[in-house]
């Protein structure tokens, strides 16, 4: 961790400034005096003039048949006490807790056919396309790290892969791995856990001009690293983390005070009590990944609540679907009126679905032969329904679609052709980004 001590005011439910400009797992050394120099200049180019992917996890496996695939013709202990509305897309229905979503289906793709799920609570899965069976020597990395990979920052001073996830308490749902990429490529973390085991000692933020004190730092933590081998290959480092430290990119897209009142307005802004073992309500995360696009991420995840309802499944869903449904449908305008919508592609899933039959406890449990995603912006073809279930949502019955047709999907909108491009290992061997035969959607690019 790197870390520049700054002060202790509050933004947005809790997040301290001084979280700003933390760097969590970020090698730091190989500086050269002109790279750290270099570092300090602003890029020119243009915010928002990239592509880039928001991903919006929601842990635990959201229940599919009372959000977007509603059965109203089957039996009661299926289709349970929800009822379908129609969206402004003529014949297609989405549940009654999703009303601001179903005004606006026309910009957004629903998956209801999405297969190949393990059934095991991991974020693995949504954010790489691969199960854990088998993994690669040091892991499968997710999609910010690939990308981080392959196309590197839009800018010096702005990480090309943000993860506003929390630390969550079931370890599985926690993501933000560069498996076999390495820690160069792992996320920035503006919400960092705050732990200190590399801080750069002795320089405050009104010293950052002082290049000569900046250069003996980071000669006294380069000698402290390789001493104690707390980093393997730090002098792969890409300036990257001097850059957020010394620019002011990040900073400002984290401060929400310089936000227009009315779209914080719009986002609304939940509770910061974290859900069940996942994550907390928060709505104003969405309105933070827009303004980190906007500022230049390429790769934006956040975790929302927590979607495990094996007991009280439709209480839960008054709690949470209708908060979901308010900042997605903020997103998604916001990337509207900012002329965004072509450029940054949105992913709303879970890493399975739910039981058809619902269960003593009024729950559903784990159901990971088919589930839900939603998908919007990225000049796809919005307004459509890809894939079906049977009467009961248990299984696909037409096109299903497998996670690594969705993960291809992203790819394609970042630019990146997933039957050429590859990554190397620990042991040099090359690996494409998705198993072979697995394309982007073809109904909707």
């Amino acid at each position: 961790m790197l870390r520049i001590p700054g002060g202790a005011e509050r933004f947005c439910d809790g997040i301290r400034r001084r979280s700003f400009l933390q760097i969590g797992g970020l090698a730091m050394g190989g500086l050269s005096l002109p790279g750290i120099l270099e570092a300090q200049q602003e890029s020119g180019q243009k915010p928002g003039s990239h592509k880039s992917v928001i991903m919006i996890y929601l842990p635990g496996g959201p229940p599919h048949q009372d959000m977007v695939d509603l059965k109203p013709d089957a039996p009661i202990e299926v289709r349970g006490e929800f009822k379908p509305i129609p969206t402004n897309v003529s014949g297609i229905q989405f549940g009654e807790l999703m009303p601001k979503l179903a005004a606006r289906a026309d910009k957004l793709v629903t998956i209801r056919s999405i297969v190949g799920a393990t059934g095991a609570h991991w974020a693995h899965q949504c954010m790489t396309g691969r199960t854990t069976k088998n993994p690669p020597q040091g892991g499968w990395p997710e999609f910010g790290s690939t990308v981080s990979s392959i196309k590197g920052p839009t800018n010096p001073s702005v990480p090309p892969f943000v993860s506003l996830s929390p630390v969550m308490k079931h370890t599985p749902y926690n993501n933000g791995y560069p498996g076999f990429l390495g820690v160069a490529h792992a996320p920035f973390r503006p919400s960092g856990d705050g732990k200190d085991d590399l801080v750069l000692n002795g320089i405050s933020l009104d010293r950052l001009g002082d290049r000569s004190r900046l250069l003996n730092a980071f000669d006294r933590f380069r000698r402290d690293t390789d001493a104690s081998g707390m980093m393997k290959g730090v002098d792969a480092f890409t300036r990257q983390a001097l850059g957020v430290l010394t620019s002011s990119r990040i900073a400002g897209a984290l401060d929400l005070d310089k936000e227009d009142p009315k779209i914080r307005e719009s986002y609304g802004k939940g509770t910061a009590k974290v859900q069940g073992d996942a994550a907390p309500r928060l709505m104003e995360q969405f309105l933070i990944a827009r303004r980190l696009v906007e500022a230049g991420v390429r790769c934006v995840t956040l975790s929302f609540s927590f979607w495990d309802f094996h007991g009280s499944n439709f209480n839960r869903c008054r709690e949470n679907v209708p908060e979901l449904d308010r900042g997605v449908s903020a997103l998604i305008d916001d990337l509207y009126q900012r002329g965004l919508d072509k450029d940054v592609t949105v992913v709303v899933w879970g890493e399975f679905g739910r039981t058809p039959k619902i269960n003593k406890n009024a729950g559903r449990d784990h159901w990971p032969q088919v589930s839900c995603g939603l998908l919007a912006g990225g000049g796809l073809r919005t307004g459509q329904v890809i894939g079906s279930t049977d009467s009961t949502a248990a299984e696909a019955k037409d096109r299903p679609v497998h996670f690594q047709e969705v993960m291809a999907t992203i790819y394609h909108n970042l630019g990146i052709d997933v039957n050429t491009a590859t990554l190397r290992d620990y042991n040099g061997r090359p690996h494409y980004l998705v198993d072979k035969g697995r394309q982007p959607i073809s109904e909707i690019i």
